[in-house]
């Protein structure tokens, strides 16, 4: 109908526009909530408020009386607009407090509670001044009936932690009054306030904050929710055209931006081509400490290790991440006052479940071992327990004690404390037996050779006083049998190399006599054969004369 009218200034099309407006603002006032209100907002701002202020006025008033626990919502709708129309949140401010003092004369109580719970969240807002509240809760305390109490408890519930930061004073006044009120006795009502929360969208430049009185007359301005024709129709709204592109932004240029956007679509689907093939790597790290944020939520919220294994194992991990669990689930056993067996369960669950965890903890207990000397005291007797479970269930492979290496020189005092609680623990895990058996095993000496080490005498010893000096002496009976029988076996090595030097000279010494004889042997037969060349000659002489 509004395409059949030619002329716009006529009664007829501004009826038109009325009835299209009325509905499109009753329509987004409805649809709110908190989820889409950042979304709404533009659409509202696209519609002429300065018109329709008291249609936005009035449609706010009824939809925060038919769910008054959107209340935050609509608060927060008319402060955003109250930034860009002050004369908007003015009037709306108004009639809620006219409004109220109706309900409060005809003892209507739920309009009350809507009305004051709405001027409450526009305190929050700073729409309206706190001078309000003040007011609102003097009158409502001064003549206090169990009705009238329950309000301004409600009010102050609802706005108290603003007015405790802009009029301190004023709230602690109210305070007074309350508590003279429960010592009166005189009342069944025994509620103390808490205080609630609030959510800003606006900026604290931008906000013009109201002050209205309840003693001062009050006009709601009710012409403006009616039609009336407009003379300079044309011009109004082509000053909100351009008061919108403004506060909106211009449509005009979006759709331009689309056109041109729309020619240039196959260069820059090829572009997108090549990005696609491009990997975005990520330098802050935002993803990595989402992912920790999320497994430490995980772990701590779960009620046993089997529910946090079903939810963990749900967790989509990249290839590589796998070692950021192991590290949050032994960063989460150390934080704890105590050990728990919680987060041994929980590592052996997915030791056993995948080689992956098991290979990272492997890598995780040579990284603690390291820094060992930089975990407190509380944090590394829960680290120490924490890998006793893992190798007591074998969940963890016992080869990773090669890494410990206990001489004198080669551990520390805190390295020490970790290397006990972790065989203490794995005694009462296996009994001194069975670990006995384990560490004698062999085809893990080559694992053990570090902290049962037999190269020196001096480290053997260390490594027998340590073990024995934690109630541990019964694993080293096989290292001390070896010290006590380190002597006769230095003696005999001794004795073999002497023997080998032995040999080693009577065979030096047997061949210089061979050597001897064939140079004798040689001599002589040189001197013989020297002895018949001079017959030869004396005899070819004497035939000669």
């Amino acid at each position: 109908m509004m395409k059949d009218v030619q002329d716009k200034s006529s009664v007829e099309y501004q009826r038109l526009t009325w009835d299209a407006l009325r509905k499109s603002i009753n329509g987004l006032v409805n649809k709110v909530n908190a989820t889409n209100i950042k979304n709404i907002i533009p659409e509202l701002f696209a519609e002429n408020l300065i018109r329709g202020r008291g249609l936005f006025c009035r449609s706010c008033m009824k939809s925060q009386m038919a769910s008054p626990g959107f209340t935050d919502v609509f608060a927060a709708l008319v402060a955003v607009v109250n930034t860009k129309f002050p004369e908007v949140g003015e009037l709306l401010l108004r009639r809620i407090v006219l409004q109220l003092k109706r309900a409060y004369k005809r003892n209507d109580k739920p309009q009350l509670l809507a009305a004051v719970k709405f001027i409450a969240h526009l305190v929050n807002q700073q729409v309206a001044h706190e001078i309000i509240a003040l007011e609102l809760l003097t009158v409502l305390l001064e003549n206090p009936t169990d009705d009238s109490v329950e309000v301004a408890v409600g009010f102050v519930t609802e706005c108290g932690s603003i007015l405790q930061d802009l009029s301190p004073k004023g709230l602690h006044g109210i305070f007074e009054r309350f508590r003279g009120i429960l010592h009166e006795e005189k009342l069944s009502f025994r509620v103390i306030p808490l205080f609630a929360q609030s959510w800003i969208l606006w900026s604290k430049e931008d906000q013009l904050t109201h002050e209205i009185s309840l003693q001062e007359d009050i006009d709601p301005e009710i012409t403006l929710d009616i039609f009336k024709p407009d003379s300079q129709f044309v011009e109004n709204e082509q000053r909100y055209e351009e008061l919108k592109k403004t506060i909106v932004g211009d449509e005009s240029e979006e759709e331009e931006d689309s056109e041109e956007g729309s020619e240039d679509g196959s260069a820059e689907e090829s572009e997108e081509e090549e990005d696609e093939q491009m990997k975005i790597r990520d330098e802050t790290e935002t993803n990595l400490i989402n992912l920790r944020r999320t497994i430490y939520l995980t772990i701590m919220s779960s009620v046993d290790f089997e529910e946090a294994g079903h939810k963990l194992l749900k967790i989509k991990l990249e290839p590589g991440q796998e070692m950021e669990l192991c590290i949050m689930l032994l960063e989460c056993c150390s934080q704890e006052r105590t050990y728990l067996r919680y987060y041994g369960l929980l590592g052996q669950r997915f030791c056993m479940i995948n080689k992956v965890y098991q290979e990272n903890f492997d890598k995780c207990f040579v990284q603690q071992y390291s820094m060992i000397h930089r975990l407190e005291t509380n944090k590394l007797r829960n680290v120490a327990k924490f890998f006793a479970h893992l190798l007591g269930t074998d969940a963890l492979p016992w080869h990773v004690l090669a890494y410990i290496r206990l001489t004198e020189e080669d551990t520390t005092s805190s390295s020490r404390i970790f290397i006990k609680i972790l065989f203490q623990e794995l005694s009462e895990h296996l009994g001194i037996r069975l670990l006995n058996e384990r560490l004698n095993d062999p085809l893990m000496q080559d694992s053990f050779e570090s902290i049962f080490p037999r190269d020196n005498p001096k480290n053997t010893r260390f490594s027998i006083n340590f073990f024995t000096s934690i109630g541990l002496g019964g694993i080293t009976e096989n290292l001390r049998e070896y010290l006590k029988n380190m002597p006769r076996l230095i003696m005999q090595q001794q004795q073999q190399q002497a023997s080998s030097e032995t040999d080693e000279d009577s065979g030096s010494s047997s061949s210089s006599e061979l050597d001897e004889s064939n140079s004798e042997s040689s001599s002589e037969s040189d001197s013989g054969s020297s002895e018949r060349d001079g017959d030869r000659k004396r005899s070819k002489r004497r035939r000669r004369n």
